[in-house]
């Protein structure tokens, strides 16, 4: 299967782009895919789930992490303007295609991070967050955890996730309850001391914990 192998640096699969469309939080959205990324034919339940229940605010420095083709990323953008954004994951392919997706939907991609301003949007490639500067802290991370990539990925995620965050800032993450989620979520509580449900469907929940260190 081509999802299988998502989460490699290079897909092996020959790249066809095609188009999808979708209506997310009330706003009509366009998307290049291709095989060798996450969710190649249409935006995955996971995904919208996360989109449609997480909790932003403005001008928050949000990291969408193993952003596959730019969804959760580029929506945010598109429904709180004011956020700076950050996309990451370990897939070339799909860091290219979310920074084409940035401007099918008429976001200006830059990658200069001193120099992101409202409207712009900042694209990173790497496993796990390598490629992000130790320096630079978020508001919010969002993630729909690679749970095929399986739960030792996962967890470090989370752990790490942790070092990046602003203090009584968020991440906000999605999985299968009953198909990881429930370790996933006593990973968070673990790591966070908290951790809550912020939504409940079609076997999927978003989970948030809170950085109070």
């Amino acid at each position: 299967m081509e999802e299988e192998h998502y989460f490699s640096k290079q897909p092996k699969s020959k790249e066809i782009l095609k188009k999808i469309t979708a209506n997310i939080r009330n706003n009509n959205f366009e998307f290049y895919t291709a095989s060798g990324v996450f969710s190649a034919e249409k935006i995955d339940t996971g995904t919208r789930i996360l989109i449609e229940n997480i909790i932003i605010k403005e001008k928050d420095a949000v990291l969408d992490f193993g952003c596959g083709i730019g969804v959760v990323g580029i929506v945010i953008k598109k429904s709180f303007p004011a956020t700076k954004v950050y996309l990451t994951d370990i897939n070339e392919r799909a860091v290219k295609i979310s920074q084409k997706n940035a401007e099918l939907n008429d976001i200006t991609s830059n990658n200069t991070l001193n120099k992101s301003t409202t409207g712009n949007i900042a694209f990173f490639q790497g496993n796990l967050f390598e490629s992000i500067p130790k320096n630079l802290k978020f508001d919010t991370i969002i993630s729909n955890l690679p749970q095929h990539a399986g739960r030792k990925v996962c967890f470090e995620i989370i752990t790490k996730s942790k070092d990046f965050l602003n203090q009584d800032r968020t991440l906000q993450v999605v999985a299968r309850h009953q198909k990881g989620g429930k370790e996933i979520e006593k990973k968070m509580k673990e790591v966070f001391g908290n951790v809550s449900t912020l939504a409940k469907e079609s076997g999927y929940r978003v989970y948030l914990s809170k950085n109070t260190n």
